[in-house]
């Protein structure tokens, strides 16, 4: 039997890393990447995808006169693959209300801080200057609020007193790498679905901060 939920596209618009990791970890996570989207030609997570022969497209936001269009074609392109699932992995570009509508709790989104603390960007320079003892990462599905969809899961570090924005990049990167690909197989073995805006995993409704995982 076809199960649509086992099948993913992920969006990108630069280097991959996080598809390059959900890449290693398919086999394993019982999920397959059907294609890889970009914003951007030159995305070099393209050609990461291509050496795996995963199939690629681009849409280049700059050839639509309004983020409406460029959405649309972005849904033409997503629904060739007919995914179960959306990731967007370092994807830039801001998603329109209508688009996340027509894929709501479908599309996961990964954000370098543990949420609902530090939205939007710079946020390891931002946890840094606060004197913060603890950073992480954290996955959340997708909805209308900038990274304000409900927490699936997440992974903290400490912040040590010898960190700079770099190390902690380097270190939150680490956790990503593993807490994506987890929380794709939990998708795609049917154990996670979005209610209006909870988030459950197994039936339990996860709270919001969502799933502890320590990955280390």
């Amino acid at each position: 039997m076809h199960n649509n939920h086992r099948s993913v596209v992920v969006l990108i618009s630069g280097n991959g890393s996080n598809l390059q990791a959900l890449m290693d970890f398919s086999n394993a996570g019982n999920y397959r990447i059907s294609g890889v989207i970009s914003n951007k030609s030159d995305a070099y997570g393209l050609q990461r995808a291509e050496q795996s022969n995963i199939p690629t497209t681009v849409v280049d936001h700059r050839q639509y006169e309004s983020r409406d269009l460029f959405d649309q074609a972005l849904s033409q392109a997503i629904d060739e693959y007919e995914p179960g699932l959306i990731i967007l992995a370092g994807f830039m570009r801001i998603l329109g209300a209508d688009f996340v509508k027509r894929y709501q709790g479908k599309i996961l989104n990964i954000h370098p801080s543990l949420l609902p603390d530090y939205p939007g960007t710079n946020t390891h320079q931002r946890v840094l200057d606060a004197g913060e003892k603890m950073h992480g990462v954290s996955v959340h599905f997708v909805t209308e609020e900038l990274d304000g969809g409900p927490v699936i899961a997440q992974e903290s570090i400490a912040v040590e007193s010898s960190d700079d924005a770099e190390s902690l990049a380097t270190k939150i990167h680490e956790k990503e790498h593993v807490l994506y690909p987890t929380v794709a197989s939990w998708f795609a073995d049917g154990r996670l679905r979005l209610d209006g805006n909870d988030a459950f995993l197994d039936e339990q409704l996860l709270p919001e901060t969502g799933e502890q995982i320590d990955a280390s």
